[in-house]
């Protein structure tokens, strides 16, 4: 194993300037930094990570704790997405990531502020999970750097994808189409799910366009099976609407499948959005309109905010940050005269 002490000798420097070369202290000029740092590579250097941990207190492993409603874990689309560019951000920045089991049913299982603790982790990104747990509550009002995706807490960095602009941008698209009998298939009850509600109503409103009530109706997120039970009751109604909006791309094929048993096609019978712009919308037919999140973006600033509160505490910034996405205009809004 290759030592500090190796490629002291072979740069001809002492052990304790490699030592501050390799951790980028401010006393060692740029010029020694990088030929101690190549020479280290070329030797194939690893740092002792128990030794560093002892000299900096901290382990850079950081804890995720995700989890949908419908179990999904990895295999949602959005937050797959999300988590694998906060994998990628903080990896680049010397940080491994640790899943925190929310398996209730584990033998010995322990909460999720103790796992934390257990583990060292030097931050936590909580997403997607149940925020009024109370072990989730616990975690988050710790003394452990956390950072959260799409829900507020006080006096927490929150990373937020913006509904608003999303469901702005959906709705003036499908008025500026002709509709004015829209419906909305909403998620479960939620701050994101509130968010677009809001500004539902509200730009239906400016439009003048009143929304009847049966034209509101909720299926969890990602659940087709929700989404074509509720698209079937809209399909029944005497006077249908004539777009469909739904709260995730994945459960609008579940509203596809129901408009197909009906003998209705899309876009010509009746429209349908979607939200979240997964890749898989973009290649099945009709192709889905919908607002694409900017996943990439979301993670990368998820990891940024939570390695500097991490590093930088006494000058990093709690707060709110909106990162906006795109409307994708497809194949299944159909321009009424």
């Amino acid at each position: 194993m290759v030592s500090l002490k190796d490629i002291a000798s072979q740069c001809g420097v002492s052990v304790a300037t490699v030592s501050k070369a390799l951790n980028d202290h401010s006393d060692i000029g740029a010029d020694t930094k990088e030929r101690v740092r190549e020479k280290a590579k070329e030797l194939g250097y690893v740092p002792n990570a128990a030794a560093k941990s002892m000299k900096t207190n901290r382990t850079h492993n950081l804890g995720v704790l995700f989890m949908d409603d419908a179990m999904s874990g990895l295999q949602h689309d959005f937050f797959a997405g999300l988590l694998e560019s906060f994998k990628r951000s903080v990896e680049r920045e010397g940080y491994d990531i640790t899943f925190i089991s929310n398996d209730r049913s584990t033998p010995g299982r322990t909460s999720y502020l103790n796992h934390a603790r257990y583990r060292r982790f030097d931050g936590v990104v909580i997403a997607n999970v149940h925020f009024d747990d109370p072990e989730v509550v616990e975690l988050v009002k710790s003394d452990i750097p956390v950072v959260t995706v799409d829900h507020i807490y006080n006096d927490t960095i929150t990373i937020l994808s913006d509904n608003v602009d999303g469901m702005t941008k959906l709705v003036d698209y499908a008025v500026s189409m002709g509709h004015k009998k829209i419906a909305y298939i909403h998620g479960a009850d939620s701050s994101v799910t509130k968010a677009r509600m809001i500004t539902f109503y509200k730009k239906m409103e400016e439009y003048g366009i009143a929304v009847p009530s049966e034209y509101i109706a909720e299926s969890p997120y990602r659940d087709t099976h929700g989404a074509y039970e509720q698209t079937l009751k809209l399909l029944e109604l005497e006077d249908r609407p004539t777009c469909i909006f739904y709260p995730d791309d994945y459960a609008s094929y579940g509203g596809l499948r129901a408009i197909a048993e009906k003998g209705l096609k899309v876009p010509d019978d009746i429209s349908i959005v979607g939200f979240d712009g997964i890749r898989v919308a973009r290649h099945i037919r009709p192709r889905l309109t919908t607002y694409r999140q900017n996943v990439d973006e979301l993670g990368a600033k998820a990891a940024r905010n939570l390695i500097d509160l991490i590093e930088k505490p006494k000058t990093t910034l709690v707060q709110q940050i909106l990162v906006k996405g795109k409307l994708l205009e497809g194949d299944t809004l159909k321009k009424l005269n």
